[in-house]
C-alpha cells in the first residue's frame, strides 16, 4: 500500500478559518457557491471543532471559535464562472456588501461580501 502525504482531492494549501458560527459558514458557502460539505467533527456542545467543505478545486477548512482560538477576520478569494450572479446569491444567504462587482485595472470582475462569521470573500470572474 502507498499512502500520499496527503488526503485524497486536496490540494497542498487549505484556508483553515476559524469564525463565529461555522455551521452558519457552510450554510453560506453551500448556498452561495454551491460548496459541498465533506466532514464535520462536532463538539459535544455542538460547536464544530473541524469541518471541511469542497469549494470547486479546493478544500476548505474551518472551525468555531474557542477562548483558546478566537475568531479571526479572513480574506478568501473565489473564481467563478459568473462574478455578478454569485454576488447577489451571497446577499440573498445573509452577506453584506463590501464592494459591487466592478472592473479595475486587472482582467477581473471583482465583488467582495463579508458573511456572518467575518470572513470577506473577494469574488471574480476573469473577463479579458
Amino acid at each position: 500500500m502507498n499512502l500520499s502525504y496527503k488526503p485524497e482531492g486536496h490540494s497542498s494549501v487549505a484556508p483553515y478559518l476559524i469564525v463565529d458560527g461555522a455551521g452558519r459558514t457552510i450554510d453560506f458557502l453551500v448556498n452561495t457557491f454551491g460548496a459541498v460539505e465533506l466532514m464535520r467533527i462536532s463538539n459535544d456542545d455542538g460547536t464544530i471543532r473541524h469541518a471541511e467543505v469542497r469549494l470547486d478545486d479546493t478544500v476548505l477548512m474551518l472551525a468555531d471559535a474557542v477562548p483558546d482560538w478566537p475568531p479571526i477576520d479572513a480574506h478568501v478569494h473565489v473564481y467563478v464562472a459568473d462574478v455578478d450572479a454569485i454576488y447577489r446569491q451571497a446577499l440573498s444567504a445573509g452577506a453584506t456588501i463590501v464592494q459591487e462587482p466592478v472592473k479595475k485595472d486587472d482582467a477581473d470582475k471583482r465583488g467582495g461580501v463579508r458573511d456572518a462569521g467575518g470572513t470577506t470573500w473577494w469574488i471574480a470572474t476573469r473577463i479579458e
